[in-house]
């Protein structure tokens, strides 16, 4: 039997996203400070989003390859659950800012890779699989390697993202048996906004995969 698998909605830019979110029963949702991403917003529109929410839902803040010291003092100044680390930081940066908030650490692998070196971000609280791509840092669709992130899963604790949509969710998470499962892209009517529909059957597939 599958364990009850968790809901991360990433990429919320607005209040009303991220209430819609928890009515529908996210466990936790992404706000994004990636400069690049269309998903960007600022540390105000962030807090407006966090003042939104009921509790019991955590909020993970995505950064790239930020210092230690900036992920820490805005995690901190918006007092988020934990700091999503999605570039190329070096083990040592994981272990800094986990040190002050938890950290999960993102790492892209496309189909036919060979598995992370998960040991070296052992200060890491858990791992996000996504889809690789040579030029963006998350939310771009890629399907990340279902076959490695059930290997990891067995092993980690793993969110799984990269792809997914309310159509291969419930496969996904018979494939993988992860820990949680990450959308952005996948839920959406355009860059950055969510498709309440589309939310809401993402919501109906992965819980037709949960036990009561």
């Amino acid at each position: 039997m599958i364990g009850m698998v968790r809901v991360k909605i990433c990429g919320l830019t607005n209040p009303a996203d991220a209430r819609l979110c928890a009515e529908l029963g996210a466990h936790a949702i992404g706000l994004n400070f990636y400069p690049k991403s269309p998903r960007a917003i600022s540390p105000f529109t962030a807090l407006k989003i966090i003042r939104e929410l009921p509790p019991f839902i955590s909020t993970i803040g995505i950064f790239v390859n930020w210092t230690a010291e900036a992920v820490i003092a805005l995690s901190q100044a918006l007092q988020l659950d934990f700091a999503q680390l999605h570039g190329e930081e070096t083990p040592r940066v994981v272990a800094e800012v986990a040190r002050k908030i938890p950290v999960l650490k993102a790492l892209r692998v496309a189909e036919g890779d060979e598995s992370p070196d998960f040991a070296r971000y052992k200060a890491a609280s858990a791992f996000l699989l996504d889809g690789a791509d040579a030029t963006n840092f998350g939310g771009t669709g890629q399907t990340t390697d279902w076959m490695l992130a059930h290997k990891a899963a067995e092993a980690h604790r793993i969110i799984l993202a990269g792809g997914l949509n309310p159509s291969n969710v419930a496969e996904a998470i018979t494939a993988v048996r992860p820990y949680a499962v990450d959308v952005a892209s996948g839920v959406e009517s355009r860059l950055g906004k969510k498709d309440p529909a589309k939310l809401r059957a993402f919501f109906d597939a992965v819980n037709e995969t949960n036990p009561l």
